[in-house]
């Protein structure tokens, strides 16, 4: 018996055809049914397509959902939320590029594209360090702590072992704020204090401290406050 192809197969053989013709042309939707299709692929992905980005309101946001927020929506197993992991460390790598070791950074809007690359999107607060050699290029970029959705325990003095433990002569702080608002609060101005006054005592420049969200940042040093 000759099996009949899904009522759906037509329609996806369409959009890669208009991906290759014309990638632009696509929806937003379109784009994430074909995401979609890679994992679950003897299935019409469009539906869940367009209910991911009524959910989220946006293509990116859709794709930067978190494991909770993905779980919520129906027809999201286990396999796409195995995707978006991949998909959301892809951008991260690809965001955070000059971060990679060797690579010369000091310049607090790349500091700030690697961090938002990153923590950006994070629904709970992330503190990394960037370690840095005495030409200011990366040895390290490291999370130092993880946090709750408005406070990470932060302690300055491992900071401080893992810079000795790396030789690193520079370092420059960076977290995210989840509430959207990149201004530091008086706790992050306190701590940025505490870290530097222990830089200073082993010898060690602390350059600046970045904090992001998913569409901005503060840096301590554009703002003289370093």
């Amino acid at each position: 018996m000759t099996r009949t192809a899904p009522h759906y197969a037509g329609h996806r053989q369409r959009l890669k055809e208009k991906l290759a013709d014309n990638s632009r042309a696509l929806a937003d939707y379109e784009i994430l049914e074909l995401v979609l299709a890679s994992v679950l692929p003897r299935r019409d992905t469009k539906p869940l397509a367009k209910d991911l980005i009524d959910r989220f309101g946006s293509l990116k946001n859709a794709i930067m959902a978190s494991p909770d927020q993905l779980a919520e929506v129906k027809g999201v197993g286990p396999g796409v939320r195995a995707q978006w992991a991949l998909l959301q460390e892809l951008f991260a790598r690809l965001g955070e590029d000059r971060a990679r070791r060797g690579a010369p950074l000091s310049d607090p809007a790349d500091v700030a594209r690697a961090a938002m690359a990153r923590l950006g999107n994070k629904g709970t607060e992330e503190f990394w360090v960037l370690y840095l050699d005495t030409r200011n290029r990366v040895i390290e970029w490291r999370q130092a702590a993880k946090g709750t959705v408005n406070a990470t325990p932060v302690f300055p003095r491992e900071i401080m072992a893992t810079a000795l433990r790396l030789e690193a002569a520079n370092i420059i702080l960076a977290h995210n704020h989840p509430g959207g608002d990149a201004n530091p609060s008086k706790e992050d101005i306190l701590l940025t204090g505490m870290i530097r006054e222990a830089a200073a005592g082993l010898d060690i420049n602390v350059l600046d401290h970045v904090i992001v969200t998913d569409h901005d940042y503060y840096s301590f040093n554009d703002q003289g406050r370093m």
